[in-house]
């Protein structure tokens, strides 16, 4: 069994057994920092395993031997400690766990920062020298590509990682702060304006029902550093017991998280326990897990009750998850946009953007097919429509090679909207594509969605199936290939193949709304899969599919005829539309790497 089911299976069944072993010597895991998904790991208190003559590194060394296993499986960007790495600070106990942390030197990027029983307690981060600095300062950090400096003292440190295509500020700042210490940290911050954790010892504690609160030196912190720089949004500490966390909002009338990380007090002290924030931009949230690898990776047969009772934490304190808007805190530039000639190719059949300067949207204003092909389109309202019925927006999935859309304001009672159409004649209204095709069009649904649209069309080619001469479908009154929203946000994309009498018709699950959507059909010549944000969807069927049966009619977007006449229009946005005349993967898709 992997290394990341051993959780759940200790949960789930317990009496199974399960035994793995840490790798002897593990090797560098591979981190992917482009993939949205990331886990920041974080170290509280180990004082009480490096306690003079009854230290034990054994539950630490499991712990390291866990985060190097299952680093790229979890995608672990960083470890951080929180002070507190030793009981009494001597040099003995600083040694050891120095020698314990060399199993993660070179391998796993991590910071350490003094706590109240490392050094010197009575003084602030000016102390001087220390077995505490001798061993984990920055002559031990710079180490770490993700080490970007430290303090004139040596006391705190800053560490900037690359995740999820972003930059990321981590500062590790002492027991005691001075002056010229927050001096140090606001200079940091202002370098790099990028989102922030800090991390330290003592700025929080909670009461018993969780509820966190500043605590003295917390409070220093939180007026002189944290509260005036709004990129700080998550602050991390042990020192206290037990668990909590709370919400404050900064100067800029943003959420800063405070979350106290504790757990000397359980059994073992803590055994090298571990919280995992797992940050997840594309579903925009944080997900918290506090668990204990040492126990985990225990023969369950034959764990104490104690060790069986700690494996893993699931109070709102220690198992939770935070929503979390990246986008909208930390807006990123957007990159600039990608000229045509960058996304059609040979085998481009047809493509249409919406950005070009003064494009108009009246009745009959044309829409140039880039692809050098001739296929452009003509703009016609259909009846009860408006000027606003189709309008150009500035609206564009983050991938997409234009930066303006369309937006379409169809619907029903009275049936309104809009379509751009081919010219009787144009090349792609008799392609036959035997050999396989591409069809993308990226999309967004309003927030809200609202009123009656089920069954409006994205695109279409126009065409009686019977007229083709195919009967094995819903109707032969209906298009011969549509690309369309049922009443369930379901999208579904129906073909009458050119050759054979099949009707292949694929279905997504329910499409957000208020978000943008690239949509693909990827057909090889033998059968068509749809794709949905680069992810392939679960119904597409194993029918034969080679090839479409136009019939010479208009290709259109914005809607879907029956019996060649059109009632509703399409209801929300459609940005680029490209055509091409074989089977892409998805790495060739438009947005290129925003699905990761």
């Amino acid at each position: 069994m992997e290394r990341r089911n051993l959780l759940r299976a200790a949960v789930a069944a317990p009496a199974a057994t399960l035994v793995t072993a840490a790798p002897a010597q593990a090797t560098p895991a591979r981190f992917d920092q482009d993939s949205p998904r990331f886990a920041v790991a974080v170290l509280p208190d180990t004082q009480y395993l490096f306690d003079a003559d009854s230290a034990d590194p054994a539950p630490l060394r499991e712990t390291f031997g866990y985060l190097l296993e299952q680093r790229a499986e979890d995608n672990i960007a960083f470890l951080t400690h929180l002070g507190d790495v030793t009981e009494h600070g001597t040099e003995q106990e600083i040694v050891l766990a120095g020698q314990t942390f060399t199993r993660i030197d070179g391998k796993l990027p991590y910071s350490v920062l003094a706590g109240n029983h490392d050094i010197d307690g009575s003084k602030d981060d000016q102390r001087g020298p220390s077995a505490y600095l001798s061993t984990f300062g920055p002559q031990r950090q710079r180490r770490s590509k993700t080490f970007l400096g430290a303090s004139k003292d040596g006391y705190n440190s800053a560490h900037l990682l690359e995740a999820a295509g972003r930059k990321w500020l981590i500062l590790a700042l002492d027991w005691r702060i001075s002056d010229s210490g927050l001096a140090w940290a606001r200079e940091t911050l202002t370098k790099h304006r990028v989102p922030t954790i800090v991390t330290t010892h003592d700025l929080a504690y909670a009461d018993d029902g969780g509820q966190a609160y500043l605590s003295g030196n917390g409070q220093r912190l939180w007026d002189q550093l944290i509260k005036g720089n709004d990129q700080i949004f998550l602050t991390l500490n042990g020192h206290y017991w037990p668990p909590g966390r709370t919400v404050l909002k900064n100067d800029a009338g943003h959420d800063v998280h405070v979350h106290i990380t504790n757990y000397q007090d359980r059994y073992y002290g803590g055994a090298g326990m571990i919280r995992l924030y797992r940050f997840d931009l594309v579903r925009n949230r944080i997900d918290v897990e506090t668990f204990a690898p040492w126990f985990l990776a225990r023969d369950p047969a034959r764990r104490t009750p104690l060790e069986a009772e700690t494996i893993e934490l699931t109070s709102d304190v220690d198992r939770f998850s935070l929503d979390f808007d990246f986008g909208a805190r930390f807006p990123q530039a957007q990159p600039a946009p990608r000229p045509a000639a960058q996304v059609v190719d040979r085998h481009t059949a047809a493509y249409w953007r919406f950005d070009e300067k003064g494009q108009s949207v009246a009745d009959g204003a044309t829409i140039r097919d880039l692809s050098g092909r001739g296929n452009h389109l003509t703009v016609r309202r259909l009846a009860n429509s408006t000027d606003q019925t189709l309008t150009v927006s500035a609206e564009h999935h983050a991938g997409a090679p234009a930066h303006a859309s369309l937006r379409f304001d169809g619907g029903k009672g009275p049936d309104r909207g809009a379509t751009l159409q081919t010219a009787a004649g144009a090349p792609i209204t008799t392609a036959k594509f035997l050999d396989g095709y591409t069809i993308e069009a990226f999309v967004k649904l309003p927030e809200p969605f609202e009123g009656d649209h089920a069954w409006m069309g994205i695109l279409s080619w126009e065409g009686r199936a019977g007229d083709a001469g195919k009967h094995s479908g819903w109707s032969d009154l209906e298009p011969t290939c549509s690309l369309n929203v049922s009443g369930e946000r379901f999208l579904q994309y129906v073909l009458y193949s050119e050759v054979g009498d099949h009707n292949p018709t694929s279905w997504s699950h329910a499409l957000p709304t208020g978000v943008w959507q690239h949509l693909a059909v990827v057909n090889d010549g033998r059968r068509s899969i749809v794709y949905v944000n680069g992810s392939k969807i679960a119904r597409n069927p194993t029918q034969p599919a080679r090839g479409i049966a136009t019939l010479g009619r208009p290709f259109v977007i914005g809607a879907t005829s029956f019996d060649l006449k059109y009632g509703q229009g399409f209801y929300g946005w459609i940005g680029d539309v490209r055509i091409t005349g074989r089977a892409l993967r998805p790495e060739q898709f438009l947005p290129g790497g925003h699905f990761r």
